[in-house]
């Protein structure tokens, strides 16, 4: 199974509280980003968010929707994501929406995770076209 890898950009980021009661302040965010690597695109992606008190302490999930190429294959796909974080230690993975591939990504199907090292945002899709 092919790998892509790369780092991103987050180039927005606009959050909306929905609920912020003792505990965890709930939000919906909209997020852009740019893509660098063997992903070259940009996305738009709305996750809810989860944020404790303690700040380190959070979770989320979402969907984006990718607009790019994958070593070269143009298309769009959409990615469903999931995360927690605690006391620094965090774990985001993703995974490609059956079905949801167009253009040359069409068929696409994988899965793969996000880091944060140092401020820099890098990822890796495990992926196969069928």
């Amino acid at each position: 199974m092919p790998r892509a890898n790369g780092t991103f950009d987050i180039t927005g980021w606009d959050p909306q509280p929905i609920d912020e009661a003792e505990g965890a302040t709930v939000s919906r965010v909209h997020v852009t980003k740019d893509f660098h690597g063997d992903l070259d695109g940009t996305s738009t992606t709305d996750i809810l968010t989860a944020v404790t008190q303690v700040e380190t302490s959070m979770a989320y999930v979402g969907f984006e929707r990718f607009t790019g190429s994958v070593h070269g294959h143009k298309g769009t796909f959409v990615l469903h994501h999931t995360a927690t974080g605690h006391d620094g230690d965090q774990s985001m993975s993703w995974s490609v929406l059956p079905d949801s591939g167009t253009g040359e990504l069409a068929g696409i199907r994988g899965a793969g995770q996000i880091t944060v090292a140092d401020g820099t945002h890098s990822y890796h899709l495990d992926y196969d076209l069928t």
